[in-house]
């Protein structure tokens, strides 16, 4: 920002030499320093956002190997790091117990832990940037990742990416604590271990930058950007080190989709959409139907735990994290009744255990569900219309992304994680097309999202568009009065006032730029202060000046004099031209900065037909 100050250390009846700040030009005035897009300071974050991401890498191979040993102690009695899934017990009736008895325990620690532990983490933590400048309580770096292991590990139908996203962010949080950040850093550095945690756990980078801005960050900026994505970048290294490069969820021999499949890819996209909405819903339906219970909430995912344990007796593969779940049906292993089964009873157990209260996370039971649909949606399709080129695994694919699309609305990540995972070029293509109709089903049909429902009933309002501040697009030329009034220092306040009592036009205005007799400025006074200062008719009106003079270039934009009016508590901000450069040209005052946005919102108003053929073609035939 190019605003010029000028401090004014001394009054003309102090008997002092004025300070350097009144010398003749405005090279020589006090000014502040341009802020640097990306300086020491955003290197500096960065490193530490590095050194994030390898602690989020570590963070993610520690809790999944200790959700594998929950998970093998309590469905196999044995002591195995083992990541494992549930589905393999052989405990018959009694596996409804183990869920119950696992919810208990998260139960205790949410209530004599922190309550923080409870949910899937990312709406926690976008209410920690929006309400707490990034504070974390500390406490929640140690607890959320036991308690979901505890929940996942005794057959929860979570993914492990849900608490290692909470997690990460959580250790970004406590990092930038410990170290003097400001409010800005710590939101950074709690968006990249957040990201970082999600890259550690699928190997997907680029996606996990994306969530960071579409949920977390709220902004699109050198600053915010980088520092993520070389948290991510080192996250993703630390997992390449323990399990290799590969896809988590590889998809080969994919064919290229025609227009027609690229057409029912589109509406595959517009019925996971509405499915999504129902997701959302059920979910705090579900929420909302615990909140009426009669007892204590620490109680809630224990009831929330019976029916995990229910459904997993009848159907196993809908416990745990569902992984190779979500494998099977991108692989197409899955199909026809076994496929319906899972995604609606996974879908049950998954919406009746988060509406409780426990610790867990959506993403993966989402992929599941989406994808579970998907392709079944995508086989009646190839049954009924088998030229129509559907392939069911790009079905799945799309169904997957889509209900992440249209439940988070979160498009770009939903499409490039889907990519990432699946190293699948060629399901680009009807990704971009379910994944945007979704999306659009989703905006239309419901206002807030599955992450962002919960925070939003508590009266915290949550940005869900990101744009350019047109503030920032308009330059103070174009709105400030060039009609400006400036009093000269020598006046007495006798002959200004009995100016006011004329009622000139003139005189109407709230403030006043003060210059000397070589028009060099040397303050701001308000009329207020000249009717009501306590001086005396023969005090000059030099002498009422009392704050510094702040000052502004023509080529300023709105944005940067407005920051500066409100920095400095400021009603009109004078305004100065780089060609004259002693002279004042102009005045800003806030009336004229909300008639610039007046303006932007007349142009959103103003429909109309700029290009009217049928009127050029009248006028050239007449």
């Amino acid at each position: 920002m190019n605003f010029k100050y000028w401090i004014r250390k001394s009054s003309p009846k102090d008997s002092l030499p004025l300070a350097p700040s009144l010398s003749p030009t405005l090279e020589s005035a006090h000014m502040p320093k341009e802020p640097i897009q990306f300086g020491i300071r955003s290197i500096y974050i960065s490193l530490i956002a590095m050194i994030l991401g390898i602690a989020a890498g570590f963070i993610a191979q520690i809790l999944t190997r200790l959700i594998g040993l929950i998970t093998n102690l309590s469905f196999y009695g044995k002591w195995s790091t083992n990541f494992s899934s549930p589905a393999g017990n052989q405990l018959g009736l009694w596996v409804i117990l183990v869920p119950i008895a696992g919810a208990v325990i998260v139960g205790f620690i949410a209530r004599y832990g922190s309550m923080g532990i409870r949910g899937h983490g990312i709406p926690e933590a976008m209410e920690q940037v929006l309400l707490n400048e990034s504070k974390i309580p500390p406490r929640l770096t140690f607890l959320k990742p036991l308690s979901a292991a505890v929940s996942i590990g005794t057959g929860g139908p979570f993914g492990a990416e849900g608490p290692i996203i909470a997690t990460g962010g959580a250790l970004g949080s406590l990092i930038g604590q410990l170290f003097k950040t400001n409010s800005d850093e710590r939101k950074i550095l709690l968006a990249a271990g957040a990201a970082a945690g999600m890259a550690a756990t699928f190997g997907s980078p680029v996606s996990a930058v994306l969530i960071a801005v579409e949920l977390l960050l709220f902004e699109f900026k050198p600053q915010s950007l980088i520092p993520v994505a070389l948290a991510c970048v080192t996250a993703t290294s630390v997992r390449i080190f323990y399990v290799g490069f590969h896809p988590i969820f590889a998809m080969k021999g994919l064919t290229e989709p025609g227009g027609l499949a690229m057409l029912l890819y589109l509406v595959l996209g517009i019925v996971i959409g509405v499915c999504s909405v129902f997701v959302t819903r059920a979910v705090y339906a579900v929420e909302d139907g615990f909140e009426k219970l009669p007892i204590h909430w620490m109680w809630w995912p224990a009831i929330g735990a019976v029916a995990v344990g229910v459904v997993g007796y009848f159907a196993p593969k809908t416990m745990g994290v569902g992984y190779d779940n979500i494998e099977n049906i991108l692989s197409g292993n899955l199909t026809g009744q076994a496929l319906l089964v899972l995604f609606t009873l996974k879908f049950i157990s998954w919406a009746i255990s988060l509406g409780s209260g426990t610790s867990g996370g959506t993403l993966a039971p989402l992929f599941t569900i989406g994808g579970g649909l998907g392709a079944f949606i995508g086989s009646i399709i190839v049954t009924v219309f088998p030229s129509s080129g559907i392939d069911v695994r790009v079905a799945a694919l799309v169904g997957m992304a889509a209900m992440f699309a249209g439940s988070a609305r979160a498009l770009l990540t939903s499409i490039v994680f889907a990519f990432e995972t699946t190293m699948a070029p060629l399901g680009l293509l009807p990704l971009l097309a379910g994944c945007s109709a979704s999306y659009l089903i989703s905006s239309l049909m419901m206002k807030n999202t599955i992450m962002t429902e919960k925070i939003v009933r508590r009266g915290i309002r949550v940005p869900n568009e990101y744009e350019a501040d047109y503030l920032s697009q308009i330059t103070v030329k174009e709105c400030a009065s060039y009609d400006v009034v400036k009093l000269n220092s020598s006046d007495t306040l006798g002959k200004i006032r009995a100016w006011f009592k004329e009622g000139g036009k003139q005189s109407s205005h709230h403030g006043f730029p003060v210059v000397n007799e070589n028009e060099m400025p040397l303050g701001v006074v308000s009329k207020k202060d000249i009717l009501n200062s306590g001086y005396d008719d023969s005090t000059l009106i030099d002498d009422l000046i009392k704050n510094p003079l702040v000052m502004a270039y023509e080529d300023n934009t709105i944005s940067e004099a407005a920051n500066l009016m409100a920095e400095h508590e400021l009603t009109r901000l004078p305004i100065v031209s780089r060609k004259e450069k002693n002279k004042i040209v102009a005045v800003l005052s806030r009336s004229d900065i909300l008639k610039a946005r007046k303006k932007k919102i007349n142009e959103i108003k103003n429909y109309q037909n700029s290009l009217n053929i049928k009127a050029k073609w009248k006028s050239k035939i007449n």
